[in-house]
């Protein structure tokens, strides 16, 4: 089989094509695994959890790409979250429960953005 030009540069788009699909939808999912962390981290904010804190920020900082539409998405999720844990009063969750879900949180963030390469200084 002989593949002309016109038929490689359509396979070359097509695999292009694939791959930025495949792409988005990663970062669709991860940056809905981002939003659900940050809003750990404003209830735990809330309720002046700070190991929980810590932990979601170390989460945040190897798993999340450095952009800033996963910043902003955190931060805001962040600030929406301990607003409505402030605003609403509801009793604070229970440490082990909340440990619970961050350390699920943990894995699925693994699989889904697996731990980002440190940056170079």
């Amino acid at each position: 089989m002989r593949l002309t030009l016109s038929t490689l540069t359509a396979l070359c788009l097509s695999t292009l094509a694939m791959h930025n699909l495949v792409h988005a939808a990663d970062t669709e999912r991860g940056l809905t695994l981002v939003t659900e962390l940050a809003q750990v981290n404003g209830v735990a904010l809330a309720c002046q959890d700070l190991e929980t804190v810590a932990k979601a920020k170390k989460l945040m900082l190897t798993h999340a790409p450095k952009t800033p539409r996963f910043g902003s998405a955190f931060e805001e999720a962040t600030n929406a979250s301990y607003l409505a844990q402030v605003r609403s009063a509801p009793a604070c969750p229970d440490v082990a429960q909340t440990g619970r879900k961050l350390d699920a949180l943990a894995k699925r963030l693994q699989d889904a953005l697996p731990a980002s390469p440190p940056v170079a200084q």
